[in-house]
């Protein structure tokens, strides 16, 4: 479904990407980790847009993603979960749900409201409807928008560092909302260094650092301790797994 194909980019002189290349298939959940700074959001908000890149190709359900294409609509079709929720602090959370598939996909109002309601009770957040972001924790602002993403009826969605931003006792809620969307079948990729949501529910991992992608296996071969594992990669987790 999304072809990442020797994608390179470049902040002015710095190159932040490095000859990149992924395939994520329908239904496939690909976890990217990697230290900080090392180009893992960046490369995955090139598969929407929001980042552009200087050489390579990107293809999306069969789309070639380049300067012709039209951008909002195909966000309408990858959705995006953002590390600090992005929610709009004066809409309520039935209200942020609405107004893509409103204004984006010309969707009845009363016919958007009855989705956003069905899709609160899937995160379990249905009476909290009327609140506004402030009135909602870290945790429950994510789910509402992952509740925002899914109302797009989207192909795939993108995840960048969903739970970074959320106090440790919130984390577990906005996983467990993600890992029942992929034993469904959404097609994801996921930024995290939860190491436990990608041992339990990854396909894939991808090891990123210095911008070149280190290391692409299935789980269980990422989490193998062998010696034939890349210095970086085991060196990577020693830390992260120690935590």
């Amino acid at each position: 479904m999304i072809e990442i194909n020797n994608i390179s980019k470049w902040y002015g002189k710095y190159q932040v990407l490095n000859d990149c290349s992924v395939r994520v298939a329908k239904g496939e959940v690909v976890v990217v980790c990697g230290p900080s700074g090392s180009g893992k959001s960046t490369l995955i908000k090139t598969v929407n847009g929001l980042e552009s890149f200087q050489q390579g190709d990107i293809v999306v359900d069969g789309t070639h993603l380049n300067d012709a294409i039209d951008f909002p609509k195909l966000r309408t079709r990858v959705g995006m979960v953002f590390q600090k929720f992005e929610l709009f602090p004066h809409l309520t959370a039935t209200e942020n749900i609405t107004l893509g598939p409103i204004k984006a996909l010309s969707r009845d109002k009363a016919a958007a409201r009855e989705k956003a309601h069905a899709l609160l009770r899937r995160v379990g957040l249905l009476e909290h409807k009327d609140k506004y972001p402030a009135q909602l924790s870290g945790g429950q602002q994510q789910r509402v928008a992952i509740a925002r993403a899914l109302a797009m009826d989207p192909i795939a969605i993108l995840f960048d560092e969903p739970t970074s931003a959320l106090d440790p006792e919130m984390v577990t809620e906005v996983l467990d909302v993600m890992t029942d969307l992929a034993n469904e079948g959404m097609t994801m990729i996921v930024v995290t260094h939860e190491m436990g949501f990608a041992r339990r529910v990854a396909d894939r991992v991808i090891f990123i650092d210095g911008g070149s992608i280190v290391e692409d296996c299935p789980k269980e071969e990422f989490f193998d301790n062998s010696e034939r594992r890349p210095d970086r990669v085991k060196y990577f987790l020693s830390k992260i797994l120690s935590h």
